[in-house]
């Protein structure tokens, strides 16, 4: 449950109350019966892990080489691979068939 800070309008009286985000804000104060207003304050994030910008926000560019997907990179190596690769046969030399 959140912790909401409270002061008080008659004697600047601040204090603390852990609410449920739906209950009602508070309206009279502990010590003097006095109304409050609610104080909104800054509030502590800390972020860790690998990070948001890092995994969501990057461009597919990373050090000047286009990712392209994995599937078209397959599906270019596999195109490479069907492609029969012809050698010519070494034409026979007129010297290697004569014995004389």
């Amino acid at each position: 449950m959140p912790v909401y800070t409270y002061r008080c309008i008659d004697n600047d009286h601040e204090f603390q109350a852990r609410q449920r985000m739906v209950d009602d804000p508070l309206t009279e104060c502990p010590v003097c019966g006095g109304p409050v207003r609610r104080v909104v304050s800054s509030v502590g994030v800390v972020f860790k892990g690998s990070g948001f910008y890092v995994t969501d926000n990057r461009s597919s560019k990373v050090n000047g080489k286009s990712s392209r997907s994995k599937s078209a990179e397959s599906t270019e190596s596999k195109e490479k691979s069907a492609e029969p690769t012809t050698t010519p046969a070494p034409s026979p030399s007129s010297d290697a068939g004569s014995g004389s």
